[in-house]
């Protein structure tokens, strides 16, 4: 057996077995809200995963540890398979309620029913998994609670990331976790051991959940919206419980209340340790974390501006409550929406110059090493600070020695230069998915019914990982291949594009598609 295939075989094996795992844990719910007709289903669905990744694991356990190629390929191809069986739940809970034994499974509904086409049903936990929260229900609040669970469960933890899970809890010191951290976009590390760096993480993590949930209850949300919105509101998800979102609610202090919330999943987890430790300099000291107040108060203040002078807001209290809660939810790439009525005036009839900030927004995102999507506010200020040093370089003899300072790492002439390059590749993917994306997607849907910026900002969107919608997105409004076309945007907009390259390119090179 090929020793790169044994490599990310074993490896993949674990991360299914910490999905099934993840289903088997949700067996709680159905059983504390009696949907014991989702039992059998959530069973089935974690038993796959479970088998399957056994096996893969026991054939291949003796395999070396994967260098940068295998965890790139592990990366992509391990969330691609998370995409694939989480869509098990949908899949098998719909088709239990649509066979169900009358008096024992639920009357099945239009929502419900969506979910019995399995190309729902995967874009549903691709959607969870990468945080992106676009969704194939029309209502969710008609969704049973087990299904509610399990889609804000695959953003809570989808927003940490699910080889950052499979490490804490199923690797070993010395395994090559590292690689695959690495390969999952994330390099900073709070401890010398990947493990023990990852398991923080995640106390972290669950720290802030506690924090966020008891916030949202004292705010006046019902025990049940502040577990699951605090959830997907810190893994800057987006997913709600209810049909219009936070929109629902209708309350200024849920909306001023999620703002810190959001902003808390948008910052790197190793400067929340820092801070926690007492470091509180890290504020303003960490690039990116005096960047992150600094961006979204700017984006903030100018969507203000188009929405109260130009916008259709009367008050400026109005303009700057569905402004700075609707740009920090798209800048965090969270996705949660308060102006989705007729009363707030829906996002998707905004002006367009104020759907493009919010799609500006979307695009750079948040912290690198943050649940946050986007490019990363991080490959941005080294974009713009690269170009500043590249352009003054022409005003230097060629015997000077120039360094570029990058978030207190001063980075000699090639080091600088690499780090740009990088930086310059990912926007440029980044932007030419985009506007394939963008033609795809004007090629298929009514040009009568959307226009340019709704378009764009669907799209930027689903590969900024972000789930604010103009109304394109939805089991009957958005085509087959528009389904698809978004599928691989969430896929891509997760791993930052370059992984899942790499796995196309391997796989095509084995098929002997390449020379």
């Amino acid at each position: 057996m090929n020793g790169s295939v044994a490599t990310v075989g074993r490896d993949l094996g674990r991360i299914l077995e910490a999905l099934g795992g993840m289903m088997l844990v949700s067996l709680v719910v159905p059983i504390v809200w009696g949907e014991y007709y989702a039992v059998p289903a959530l069973l089935v669905s974690a038993v796959i995963p479970l088998a399957i990744g056994r096996v893969l694991y026991q054939r291949f356990r003796e395999a070396e540890a994967p260098g940068r190629l295998h965890g790139m390929v592990v990366a992509a191809s391990g969330w691609f398979l998370v995409g694939v069986f989480g869509s098990f739940p949908f899949l098998l809970i719909a088709w239990s309620v649509q066979l169900g034994i009358p008096g024992f499974a639920p009357t099945q509904t239009a929502t419900l029913a969506a979910f019995t086409d399995p190309l729902n049903a995967i874009f549903e936990s691709m959607s969870g998994f990468t945080g992106t929260g676009l969704t194939m229900t029309d209502n969710e609040e008609v969704l049973p609670r087990t299904l509610q669970w399990w889609r804000t469960f695959t953003e809570w933890v989808g927003g940490v990331g699910v080889i950052v899970l499979t490490t804490a809890i199923l690797s070993r010191p010395g395994s090559g976790s590292l690689t695959l951290y690495e390969s999952e976009a994330r390099s900073e590390k709070i401890h010398p051991s990947i493990v023990s760096t990852v398991r923080t993480i995640w106390w972290i993590f669950i720290l802030f959940t506690l924090v966020s949930i008891l916030a949202l209850w004292l705010a006046g949300m019902p025990i049940w919206g502040a577990i699951n919105h605090a959830m997907t509101g810190l893994a800057t998800g987006g997913f709600s419980i209810t049909d219009n979102s936070i929109a629902t609610y209708d309350s200024i202090a849920i909306d001023f209340v999620l703002i810190p919330i959001m902003l808390l999943g948008s910052i790197a987890f190793p400067v929340h340790y820092l801070i926690l430790q007492g470091d509180l300099r890290n504020f303003y000291t960490d690039l990116q974390t005096r960047w992150v107040f600094g961006y979204m108060g700017l984006g903030s203040a100018l969507l203000w501006a188009f929405l109260y002078f130009g916008g259709p807001y009367k008050t400026p209290f109005a303009a700057l409550r569905y402004g700075l809660f609707q740009f920090v939810s798209a800048a965090t790439c969270t996705g949660f929406q308060t102006a989705v009525d007729s009363t707030n005036v829906a996002l998707g009839r905004w002006p367009s110059y104020a759907q493009l900030t919010v799609a500006f927004g979307m695009f750079v995102g948040g912290a690198a090493g943050s649940t946050a999507g986007g490019i990363k506010l991080i490959r941005g200020l080294t974009l713009a600070k690269g170009i500043r040093y590249h352009i003054a370089d022409v005003f230097y003899p060629d015997t000077a020695v120039r360094r570029l300072n990058i978030n207190g790492r001063r980075l000699s002439e090639e080091a600088a230069s690499r780090e740009f390059m990088e930086a310059a590749i990912i926007v440029v993917l980044w932007i030419t998915f985009l506007v394939v994306g963008t033609f795809i997607l004007l090629l298929t849907l009514p040009a009568a019914e959307y226009s340019l910026a709704n378009v764009v900002f669907e799209v930027a969107s689903a590969q900024g990982n972000v789930g604010l919608s103009s109304g394109i997105t939805g089991p009957e409004s958005l085509p087959t291949i528009g389904k698809v076309t978004f599928l691989f945007n969430m896929w891509i907009g997760r791993l930052e594009i370059i992984p899942v390259l790499v796995m196309l390119r391997t796989i095509f090179n084995r098929g002997g598609l390449y020379s």
